[in-house]
Protein backbone atom coordinates (compact mmCIF):
# COMPACT_ATOMS: atom_id res chain seq x y z
CA UNK A 1 0.00 0.00 0.00
CA UNK A 2 2.49 2.51 1.14
CA UNK A 3 4.58 1.74 -2.28
CA UNK A 4 1.87 2.48 -4.31
CA UNK A 5 1.14 5.71 -2.32
CA UNK A 6 4.73 7.05 -2.84
CA UNK A 7 4.13 6.03 -6.88
CA UNK A 8 1.22 8.03 -6.41
CA UNK A 9 2.65 10.72 -4.96
CA UNK A 10 6.19 11.12 -7.33
CA UNK A 11 3.09 11.30 -9.94
CA UNK A 12 1.79 14.38 -8.14
CA UNK A 13 5.09 16.06 -7.85
CA UNK A 14 5.54 15.57 -11.39
CA UNK A 15 2.33 16.57 -12.75
CA UNK A 16 2.46 19.79 -10.84
CA UNK A 17 5.54 20.61 -12.81
CA UNK A 18 4.28 19.86 -15.78
CA UNK A 19 1.42 22.34 -15.03
CA UNK A 20 4.18 24.95 -13.72
CA UNK A 21 5.84 24.48 -17.03
CA UNK A 22 2.72 25.11 -19.15
CA UNK A 23 2.28 28.30 -16.91
CA UNK A 24 5.19 29.50 -17.55
CA UNK A 25 4.98 28.98 -21.46
CA UNK A 26 1.69 30.47 -21.34
CA UNK A 27 3.00 34.29 -19.34
CA UNK A 28 6.16 34.01 -21.85
CA UNK A 29 4.35 33.48 -25.18
CA UNK A 30 1.76 36.13 -23.51
CA UNK A 31 4.81 38.49 -23.28
CA UNK A 32 6.01 38.10 -26.77
CA UNK A 33 2.98 38.68 -28.15
CA UNK A 34 2.48 42.31 -26.41
CA UNK A 35 6.31 43.35 -26.54
CA UNK A 36 6.83 41.84 -30.03
CA UNK A 37 3.40 41.61 -31.55
CA UNK A 38 3.69 38.04 -32.77
CA UNK A 39 0.61 36.51 -33.66
CA UNK A 40 1.40 32.96 -33.20
CA UNK A 41 2.88 34.11 -29.61
CA UNK A 42 -0.37 34.77 -29.01
CA UNK A 43 -2.25 31.94 -30.13
CA UNK A 44 -0.05 29.22 -28.06
CA UNK A 45 -0.71 31.49 -25.33
CA UNK A 46 -4.54 30.97 -25.46
CA UNK A 47 -4.02 26.98 -26.53
CA UNK A 48 -1.60 26.60 -23.16
CA UNK A 49 -4.05 27.66 -21.06
CA UNK A 50 -6.43 25.13 -22.25
CA UNK A 51 -3.89 22.43 -21.82
CA UNK A 52 -3.43 24.00 -18.36
CA UNK A 53 -6.84 23.74 -17.22
CA UNK A 54 -7.11 19.83 -18.38
CA UNK A 55 -3.73 19.47 -16.57
CA UNK A 56 -5.29 20.90 -13.30
CA UNK A 57 -8.52 18.43 -13.93
CA UNK A 58 -6.23 15.62 -13.83
CA UNK A 59 -4.22 16.70 -10.93
CA UNK A 60 -7.93 17.57 -8.81
CA UNK A 61 -8.92 13.87 -9.76
CA UNK A 62 -5.48 12.71 -8.72
CA UNK A 63 -5.07 14.84 -4.90
CA UNK A 64 -9.11 13.45 -4.66
CA UNK A 65 -8.02 10.18 -4.65
CA UNK A 66 -5.16 10.41 -2.56
CA UNK A 67 -7.58 11.91 0.57
CA UNK A 68 -9.76 9.91 0.04
CA UNK A 69 -8.06 6.24 -0.54
CA UNK A 70 -4.67 6.49 0.94
CA UNK A 71 -5.28 8.94 3.85
CA UNK A 72 -2.11 10.63 3.92
CA UNK A 73 -0.50 12.77 7.07
CA UNK A 74 1.36 15.04 8.28
CA UNK A 75 3.63 16.44 5.31
CA UNK A 76 1.94 14.58 3.00
CA UNK A 77 -1.00 15.58 3.94
CA UNK A 78 -0.01 19.16 3.64
CA UNK A 79 1.59 18.35 -0.12
CA UNK A 80 -1.64 16.97 -1.45
CA UNK A 81 -4.07 19.80 0.12
CA UNK A 82 -1.66 22.26 -1.30
CA UNK A 83 -1.30 21.20 -4.94
CA UNK A 84 -5.40 21.64 -4.65
CA UNK A 85 -4.96 25.37 -4.23
CA UNK A 86 -1.95 25.92 -6.19
CA UNK A 87 -3.44 24.63 -9.01
CA UNK A 88 -6.12 27.33 -8.90
CA UNK A 89 -3.48 29.99 -8.67
CA UNK A 90 -1.88 28.42 -12.38
CA UNK A 91 -5.02 27.59 -14.14
CA UNK A 92 -5.24 31.61 -12.77
CA UNK A 93 -2.01 32.58 -14.35
CA UNK A 94 -3.13 30.63 -17.62
CA UNK A 95 -6.06 32.09 -17.79
CA UNK A 96 -4.94 35.94 -17.25
CA UNK A 97 -1.80 35.43 -19.73
CA UNK A 98 -4.40 34.34 -22.43
CA UNK A 99 -6.48 37.57 -21.79
CA UNK A 100 -2.88 39.47 -22.08
CA UNK A 101 -2.36 37.40 -25.55
CA UNK A 102 -6.02 38.14 -26.64
CA UNK A 103 -5.04 41.50 -26.01
CA UNK A 104 -2.37 41.66 -28.06
CA UNK A 105 -3.55 39.82 -30.72
CA UNK A 106 -6.80 42.26 -31.21
CA UNK A 107 -5.27 45.25 -30.95
CA UNK A 108 -2.02 47.94 -31.64
CA UNK A 109 -0.68 48.78 -28.39
CA UNK A 110 0.65 52.73 -28.39
CA UNK A 111 4.30 52.91 -28.15
CA UNK A 112 4.71 55.35 -25.19
CA UNK A 113 5.90 55.77 -21.59
CA UNK A 114 3.26 53.49 -20.20
CA UNK A 115 3.80 50.91 -22.62
CA UNK A 116 7.51 50.63 -21.62
CA UNK A 117 6.76 50.25 -17.66
CA UNK A 118 4.32 47.68 -19.01
CA UNK A 119 7.10 45.74 -20.52
CA UNK A 120 9.59 45.93 -17.45
CA UNK A 121 6.24 44.87 -15.26
CA UNK A 122 5.74 42.15 -17.80
CA UNK A 123 9.38 40.75 -17.42
CA UNK A 124 9.04 41.25 -13.38
CA UNK A 125 5.83 39.13 -13.52
CA UNK A 126 7.53 36.32 -16.24
CA UNK A 127 10.22 35.76 -13.21
CA UNK A 128 8.42 35.89 -10.15
CA UNK A 129 6.00 33.01 -12.22
CA UNK A 130 9.60 31.07 -13.23
CA UNK A 131 10.82 31.46 -9.66
CA UNK A 132 7.44 29.96 -7.40
CA UNK A 133 7.56 27.08 -10.02
CA UNK A 134 11.15 26.85 -8.97
CA UNK A 135 10.59 27.30 -5.09
CA UNK A 136 8.31 24.39 -5.59
CA UNK A 137 10.31 22.00 -7.16
CA UNK A 138 13.45 22.24 -5.53
CA UNK A 139 11.46 22.76 -1.83
CA UNK A 140 13.13 26.53 -1.97
CA UNK A 141 11.48 28.39 1.12
CA UNK A 142 14.30 30.80 0.92
CA UNK A 143 13.08 31.72 -3.09
CA UNK A 144 10.09 31.27 -1.49
CA UNK A 145 10.00 34.47 0.24
CA UNK A 146 12.04 36.59 -2.28
CA UNK A 147 9.57 36.34 -4.19
CA UNK A 148 6.64 37.28 -1.79
CA UNK A 149 9.07 40.29 -1.38
CA UNK A 150 9.40 40.72 -5.21
CA UNK A 151 5.35 41.22 -5.49
CA UNK A 152 6.27 45.33 -4.49
CA UNK A 153 8.35 45.84 -7.59
CA UNK A 154 5.59 44.79 -9.47
CA UNK A 155 3.04 46.57 -7.68
CA UNK A 156 4.95 49.48 -7.72
CA UNK A 157 5.27 49.09 -11.75
CA UNK A 158 1.20 48.45 -11.99
CA UNK A 159 1.31 52.20 -9.76
CA UNK A 160 3.75 53.74 -12.22
CA UNK A 161 1.90 52.89 -15.37
CA UNK A 162 -1.41 54.20 -13.82
CA UNK A 163 0.76 57.44 -13.20
CA UNK A 164 1.92 57.44 -17.10
CA UNK A 165 -1.92 57.02 -18.19
CA UNK A 166 -2.61 59.93 -15.97
CA UNK A 167 -0.05 62.09 -17.73
CA UNK A 168 -1.36 61.04 -21.30
CA UNK A 169 -4.62 62.27 -20.36
CA UNK A 170 -3.41 65.16 -19.08
CA UNK A 171 -1.84 65.67 -22.60
CA UNK A 172 -5.14 64.91 -24.51
CA UNK A 173 -7.49 64.96 -22.23
CA UNK A 174 -8.53 61.21 -23.07
CA UNK A 175 -7.70 58.00 -23.14
CA UNK A 176 -7.51 55.63 -26.44
CA UNK A 177 -8.69 52.11 -26.66
CA UNK A 178 -5.17 50.83 -26.87
CA UNK A 179 -4.43 53.23 -23.74
CA UNK A 180 -7.07 51.22 -21.96
CA UNK A 181 -5.83 47.77 -22.93
CA UNK A 182 -2.65 48.80 -21.41
CA UNK A 183 -4.13 49.41 -18.16
CA UNK A 184 -6.00 46.00 -18.31
CA UNK A 185 -2.93 44.28 -19.34
CA UNK A 186 -1.21 46.08 -16.46
CA UNK A 187 -4.03 44.58 -14.22
CA UNK A 188 -3.53 41.48 -15.41
CA UNK A 189 0.62 41.27 -14.88
CA UNK A 190 -0.49 42.23 -11.62
CA UNK A 191 -3.10 39.23 -10.60
CA UNK A 192 -0.64 37.32 -12.47
CA UNK A 193 1.85 38.34 -9.51
CA UNK A 194 -0.82 37.60 -6.51
CA UNK A 195 -0.97 34.39 -7.62
CA UNK A 196 2.86 33.95 -7.57
CA UNK A 197 3.08 34.86 -4.32
CA UNK A 198 -0.07 31.95 -3.39
CA UNK A 199 2.06 29.37 -4.71
CA UNK A 200 5.18 30.80 -2.79
CA UNK A 201 2.58 31.02 0.23
CA UNK A 202 1.31 27.15 -0.34
CA UNK A 203 5.35 26.32 -0.59
CA UNK A 204 6.57 27.60 2.76
CA UNK A 205 3.02 26.32 4.49
CA UNK A 206 3.89 22.71 2.86
CA UNK A 207 7.56 22.83 4.26
CA UNK A 208 6.94 24.67 7.62
CA UNK A 209 3.24 23.94 8.40
CA UNK A 210 2.96 28.28 8.53
CA UNK A 211 1.51 30.57 5.77
CA UNK A 212 3.04 33.79 5.10
CA UNK A 213 1.53 36.82 3.26
CA UNK A 214 3.79 39.68 2.58
CA UNK A 215 5.43 39.04 6.16
CA UNK A 216 2.19 38.45 7.71
CA UNK A 217 2.28 34.77 9.42
CA UNK A 218 -0.68 33.17 9.93
CA UNK A 219 -0.99 29.87 12.12
CA UNK A 220 -2.78 26.44 10.41
CA UNK A 221 -3.16 23.34 11.47
CA UNK A 222 0.38 21.33 11.36
CA UNK A 223 -0.76 18.04 10.89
Amino acid sequence: MRNQFDVEMDKLHTMMIEMGVLCESGIASAVKALTEHTRNDALAAIELKDQSVRKGREIEQLCHSLLLRQQPVARDLRMVSASVKMVTDMERIGNQASDIAEIALLCHLPSDECLNTVKKMSAACAGMVTNCIDAYVHHDITLAYKLIRDDDIVDDYFDEARQALKRIISRKSELTEGDIDLLMVAKYLERIADHAVNIADWVIFIETTERTRKGEVYENLSC
